[in-house]
């Protein structure tokens, strides 16, 4: 068991605070953002520091029906091996579907969503799991994910359903006690109930993370303070079992260092009022998972193909949701793409002004996203200049020259819109 203290999530734009906080023992990053061969500056100053870096992950999809990419476990495992990490990280979730599993349309959510516990999809995700374990230089943790909706019919809690993950294929655990707050709110689990269950000697480190509450739903943003719920359910869990490492979450509207700072703080406090003594479980053989059994990942494929239709394409949804959850999150995905599309593509905003979310929300009603997100800015983009828009004619030349300068003769994103450049744009070949 690796012990690494107090860390907090490494982002660009905090990279100055983190470097200057005292007390940071580690930092996580997000795998996909970061290239092995050009690690940003601040961070390969922490590394020369003997900062433990850590990639988490959020790409794989080892809770979907496919197997996982050959592409992206050696992308992961790279990264390991470029930080020096002694464990990498994922999620306990699906993150696209459809495919030659159901002879339809790969869609891809562009987010982390529940994977429904059930036998089928245990025996699916366990068999992931050890093709991951394979393929990866270092130990995998993964985390139990924040979710919106419930799916019907389940045939475990969530604790029943981690700990037969743990159980079946030794993995390790990365606890987000925010996101057991989120289920708690959400969908009405207690968190004390999940901690009875969860095998806590397999615990790697905690995530702590904030959000806020409307409408009777939480969201968990990483934008927000931690309220003391969720520093409630750390305490509760240290009180079980001392972490072997607790990280705090922060991806939007940063504060300043001494507001951070208090943060760390509070969360150390939570940790010492648990007043939990150091145990160390016993070693254990764990036996290899069998594969999956024959039908289970095509039935995890239709229902989890029904699922993100419903949410991303408008198809009807599959009987036993929760009509109203069901559209919260399928709002917030698309509200996600908004956000991320503008990140990666940030003329977009500056050239469609106050009307780009809009217009966007109004494309992502239509257009699921098959792609990566620099792919969906694309063809957000030439939906724009095949319909004649924006009415500002300043404004409609400069998305135009913007597409045509990364979905012209050679697009360096190939797809749908490089072919609708030749249908858009008479001449271009």
């Amino acid at each position: 068991m690796v012990r690494l203290g107090t860390g907090i999530g490494w982002r660009p734009e905090i990279a100055e605070t983190v470097a200057g906080m005292p007390g940071i023992d580690w930092v996580e990053v997000v795998a996909e953002n970061v290239c092995p061969g050009h690690l940003p500056e601040p961070l390969a100053r922490l590394r020369e520091r003997g900062v433990t870096v850590i990639p988490h992950g959020v790409s794989l999809g080892l809770g979907g029906a496919d197997r996982p990419d050959e592409g992206r476990l050696r992308a992961l495992a790279e990264r390991a091996g470029a930080l020096g990490a002694p464990l990498v990280t994922e999620h306990i979730a699906f993150v696209r579907a459809g495919g030659p599993l159901t002879a339809s349309a790969p869609l891809e959510a562009g987010h982390l969503l529940p994977v429904p516990r059930t036998r089928d999809a245990l025996d699916v995700l366990c068999e992931n799991v050890r093709i991951a374990q394979e393929a990866l230089p270092v130990p995998l943790a993964l985390e139990n994910i924040a979710a919106l909706f419930s799916w019907p019919g389940e045939e475990m809690s969530e604790g029943e359903f981690l700990a037969e993950l743990v159980e079946r294929t030794g993995v390790r655990l990365l606890i987000d006690v925010a996101n057991l707050h989120t289920n708690h709110v959400n969908r009405g689990e207690d968190p004390a109930e999940a901690l009875d269950r969860l095998p806590l000697e397999a615990l790697a480190y905690v995530h702590v993370a904030g959000g806020f509450e409307r409408d009777g739903v939480w969201h968990d943003s990483h934008a927000h303070p931690v309220p003391r719920a969720v520093l409630d359910v750390l305490t509760d869990l240290a009180s079980r079992v001392a972490p072997p490492g607790v990280l705090l979450e922060r991806d939007e509207n940063f504060p300043g260092p001494d507001e951070f700072v208090r943060e760390l703080a509070a969360i150390g406090e939570a940790v010492r009022k648990g007043g939990a003594s150091a145990r160390t479980a016993a070693g254990r053989t764990v036996p290899a998972p069998p594969d999956a059994p024959a039908g289970a990942r095509q039935r995890v494929a239709v229902a989890q193909t029904a699922v993100l239709s419903a949410l991303v394409a408008g198809t009807p949804l599959p009987e036993g949701f929760d009509r109203g959850r069901m559209g919260v999150q399928a709002r917030a995905l698309a509200a996600k793409r908004a956000d991320v599309v503008a990140k990666v593509a940030p003329e977009l905003p500056v050239i469609l002004g106050a009307g780009y979310r809009e217009a966007f929300l109004g494309y992502a009603r239509t257009r699921p996203m098959r792609g990566g997100y620099r792919q969906d800015a694309l063809e957000f983009a030439a939906q724009l200049v095949k319909t004649g828009r924006p009415g500002d004619a300043r404004a409609r030349r400069e998305l135009r020259e913007w597409w045509l300068d990364r979905a012209g003769p050679a697009p360096r994103v190939p797809g749908p819109a490089a072919r609708l450049a030749r249908r858009v744009l008479p001449g271009r070949r």
